[in-house]
């Protein structure tokens, strides 16, 4: 059967830059899930993005599909046939919703197991030509597209990210004929708006980028997002500096431009007074430039990309320095306007931001963040002077017109303008550091200061929406409360500060809340945060029975709790840890049908009659020596290494030895034996859990 190759492009006005390279893949995606559906044999796959473009390419696609044999069961054949021989209504029925004749009826053999006895046909369904299923399976996956919010455009119905202009669809040389979104299919593209913008005959699918790329359509989104980083460097050097490359503006400047060129052009030094990252963001944000830096300053360049080939490119550079100055001027003017007040006398204005419905205003936030704030400080013995100040400044500048503008630089612009006052350099520090880590990967507080006050902020977030019944719900998070318990963990465990959630958690509850505070907000937000641990240690390759084994132990420090999983997963991988999961949870289960907790682990040495129960509690009681110094000490690792000597005499106890003995007292004697080596393991975790039995 043959091959041949299929191409599909569909043109359109600009689609949205940082949907594109997605909503290209995805439209491959379901063409490709459609091929393989109708069974289709499916080569290579290339997917093409530019501004007015998503285009598909498929190799060595099969021509036709197969014929497939079929085989339909319908009622048991012994009620096809009445008393007088002839065909009943359910056979004939039967027959001619099969589409074929009665006379083909056959009974199904044993060989057809279940179906057996019924009436059966086989019938062959000859294959369609793929030309014939190209149309429907394309246009299912723009149906499909991830579009959050679809267009209409002139009269039609028809409905779409952005208005369609143009449909190529070629198998081989051939056009596919086609209509789909009021659009008939054709030979033609398109070239660059500018320098080609009329059609363009694509003669094969294997022609495309070349036949484009003369009509300056770099249609390859790799190719070009490679040649504008490639430009931009070459750029930034040319200019004495480093061009800094963010992912995020490549993909987006990638996606706004059909044929790149990068040009440099400058502003006024002047504006080099303002913070280097509000004149970034500035450039970044409004005019998709890309900044210039050497040994750590900010040049006064930028590089753009523009999307056409100019004879004049000087007129361009001055366009875009023409557009940039009154961005750079206004930033300057938000920073010079700002420090005429000191960030300590914003406060006041907090005290008419609403921060949630319920829970008060951004003042009241900062007023509770400080009462949190300083006790943390006080179990860290960190300066409790220093975080009070730096609660009452950390989110003044909110409410300054630098953020208000760029809102990415809140607590940034808070640093440069506590610096400015003359505070403290750790409570400057905490401006930044209270909303660290912000993401996954991120660093940490590096300050006590603004280790005080990223947990107080996140505890009371927590704590705040937990207890007006503000929970996430599957993938709805709106006030990011999953980021904010990963960002209290990883704090926690992180910078070894030792200290329970459960104390965090009644310090944070008893504050100056406006609201009433669900009773169960401490019980429910305790088991959210641990449950935050499991996806943590899955993503560090810990099998899950590993942190239930230290779960179950009720422990709520963070830093205990990873101290013990780090342990029990060393354990986990010993020779001898299965036998030992084992022998525990046959010691909970002799215990729990024994009295269980009623059982007092005290052992009458001289009731010990058997060599294999001597041997035990000698190891027991030699083991308990070595270990309790150990596990007061935290060094659980060490311990459980210890204990995974017991594995011989553990077996050998269980081998040779009847705990349920017909005289009361040895029988006590034993269980009391069995509860102090549970005892040992139990100080650690509940190892039984890490038995796969």
């Amino acid at each position: 059967m043959g091959h041949n190759s299929f191409l599909v492009e569909l043109g359109t006005e600009e689609l949205p830059p940082m949907a594109l390279k997605g909503l290209a893949q995805a439209f491959a995606d379901g063409i490709v899930a459609g091929l393989t559906d109708a069974k289709l044999d499916v080569g290579k796959v290339e997917v093409f993005a530019a501004p007015r473009r998503m285009a598909v390419r498929i190799a060595d696609l099969t021509v036709k599909q197969a014929d497939q044999e079929e085989t339909l069961f319908g009622p048991p054949a012994k009620i096809a046939y009445d008393a007088d021989g002839n065909l009943t209504k359910a056979a004939l029925g039967f027959a001619s919703r099969a589409g074929i004749d009665a006379s083909a009826l056959l009974e199904a053999p044993e060989s057809e197991g279940k179906n057996a006895g019924k009436l059966m046909i086989k019938r062959t369904i000859a294959g369609k030509n793929t030309v014939e299923l190209l149309p429907e399976i394309v246009q299912h996956s723009l149906e499909k597209l991830p579009i959050p919010k679809r267009m209409r455009w002139g009269a039609t119905r028809v409905e779409f990210v952005r208005p369609a202009q143009w449909l190529l669809m070629l198998f081989g040389d051939q056009v596919v004929n086609a209509d789909l979104l009021e659009l008939k299919s054709g030979n033609t593209s398109r070239g660059h708006r500018f320098h080609a913008p009329g059609d363009v005959v694509i003669s094969s699918p294997e022609a495309y980028e070349s036949t484009l790329r003369q009509a300056y359509v770099m249609a390859n989104f790799a190719e070009r997002s490679a040649l504008i980083a490639e430009q931009v460097k070459a750029a930034g050097e040319k200019l004495g500096g480093e061009a800094v490359i963010d992912d995020d503006l490549l993909e987006e400047v990638t996606a706004l431009n059909e044929w790149p060129v990068a040009l440099a052009g400058s502003f006024d030094e002047e504006f080099l007074t303002v913070p280097a990252e509000a004149l970034v963001s500035s450039m970044k944000e409004h005019q998709k430039y890309f900044h210039v830096m050497k040994d750590g300053q900010l040049l006064n360049h930028f590089i753009t990309v523009a999307n056409i080939e100019s004879k004049d490119p000087q007129q361009v550079i001055s366009g875009n320095e023409k557009v940039i100055r009154p961005r750079l001027a206004d930033a300057k003017f938000f920073w010079d306007t700002d420090r005429k007040q000191s960030l300590a006398s914003r406060f006041d204005k907090l005290e008419n931001v609403v921060w949630v419905n319920q829970l008060g205003t951004i003042a009241d936030k900062a007023r509770r963040i400080s009462n949190l704030g300083q006790k943390i400080a006080t179990a860290m013995q960190a300066d409790t002077s220093l975080v009070a100040r730096a609660a009452q400044l950390c989110k003044n500048d909110l409410v300054s017109q630098m953020v208000f503008e760029f809102t990415d630089l809140q607590g940034l612009a808070g640093k440069y303008y506590a610096e400015h006052d003359g505070e403290p350099a750790d409570v400057c520090a905490a401006m930044v550091e209270q909303y660290m880590p912000a993401f996954a990967g991120d660093e940490l507080p590096a300050t006590a200061t603004g280790t005080a006050i990223a947990l107080a902020d996140r505890l009371d977030s927590l704590v705040g929406l937990f207890g007006i019944g503000q929970l996430p719900t599957g993938s709805k998070d709106p006030f990011a409360l999953r980021r904010a318990s990963l960002g209290v963990l990883r704090i926690l465990v992180e910078k070894n500060i030792d200290l329970d959630l459960s104390e965090l958690l009644d310090w944070a509850i008893d504050n100056q809340w406006s609201a009433e505070l669900k009773a169960e907000t401490k019980a429910t937000l305790t088991e959210y945060l641990l449950d935050r641990f499991s996806a943590w240690y899955q993503d560090a390759n810990i099998p899950a029975e590993v942190f239930m084994a230290v779960r179950a132990l009720g422990v709520t420090k963070p830093l205990d709790i990873d101290r013990r999983v780090k342990a029990v997963h060393s354990f986990y991988q010993l020779e001898s840890a299965q036998a030992l999961a084992a022998a525990n949870k046959r010691v909970s289960n002799i215990l729990a049908k024994n009295g269980g907790d009623a059982v007092i682990a005290e052992v009458n040495a001289t009731l010990l009659n058997e060599a294999a129960e001597q041997a035990l509690a000698e190891q027991v009681a030699a083991k308990r020596d070595v270990v309790t110094p150990m596990i007061a000490a935290g060094d659980y690792q060490p311990a459980l290494a210890e204990l995974a000597g017991l594995r011989d005499v553990v077996d050998a106890f269980f081998d040779n030895v009847m705990v349920m003995a017909d005289d009361d007292a040895v029988k006590n004697n034993r269980l009391a034996l069995l509860k102090q080596l549970q005892g040992l393991f139990i100080a650690i975790a509940d190892i039984a859990l890490l038995n796969q039995g």
